[in-house]
């Protein structure tokens, strides 16, 4: 009787490796595929750019405290024709020298197909938002010689999707310079009570 039980869980035993083995060459087979197509689709990252800067409001207080109310109209294009990209999320803020100085908004979650083009407008901004001492002063000065380099940042998780393959997520950085121009140097567009600056600016993206 024990002979026999023994017999039988080492045939379960087998089985039970058997089964194993086959479902580590399935998923062995399934990625080796998947990297091949991947390979031989050469997924491109998206290209972002910058279209344009409205100024709603620009103003350092105190020493180092900045209000800012900015629109900005940024593009995406896939350049794939055979991959669509799923962008999970997406923060857009503004920097001055290394530093934040608007808070995150965030644009809602979409797919994008082959060589298709998005467009986002968002408002980003902040109240007496504390900067570094060093960045107020520079902020004051830049800002009374008429022009002030900001960068706009987009942060996300991305998705890329071909056939019914999808991928897990990456992470994406996009960082659009824009340069703002005041007082007799502006080459804004003044719009009611803001003004509108044409930046048509090629941004970096790391994926």
């Amino acid at each position: 009787m024990t002979e026999k039980c023994g017999h039988h869980k080492s045939k379960r035993k087998r089985l039970l490796k058997k089964i194993l083995a086959g479902v580590l060459i399935f998923l062995f087979i399934v990625l080796v595929v998947f990297l091949l197509v991947w390979a031989i689709l050469q997924p491109k990252k998206p290209r972002f750019i910058l279209q344009d800067a409205t100024i709603y409001g620009f103003n350092v207080s105190a020493p180092n405290l900045l209000s800012s109310t900015i629109q900005v109209t940024i593009s995406s294009r896939n350049p794939n024709s055979n991959i669509g990209i799923f962008y999970d999320k997406l923060d857009v803020f503004a920097t001055y020298h290394n530093q934040q100085i608007t808070y995150y908004t965030g644009i809602p979650p979409t797919y994008q197909g082959h060589k298709e083009v998005n467009v986002w407008s968002p408002f980003i901004s902040g109240v007496n938002v504390p900067v570094a001492p060093y960045n107020g002063v520079a902020l004051s000065q830049d800002q009374a010689d008429g022009a002030v380099m900001l960068l706009i940042m987009v942060y996300g998780r991305i998705r890329w999707k071909t056939g019914t393959l999808i991928t897990g997520k990456y992470h994406l950085h996009v960082t659009c310079p824009a340069m703002i121009t005041f007082g007799s140097q502006s080459t804004g567009i003044v719009v009611g009570n803001a003004v509108k600056y044409q930046l048509v600016q090629r941004c970096s993206v790391n994926v």
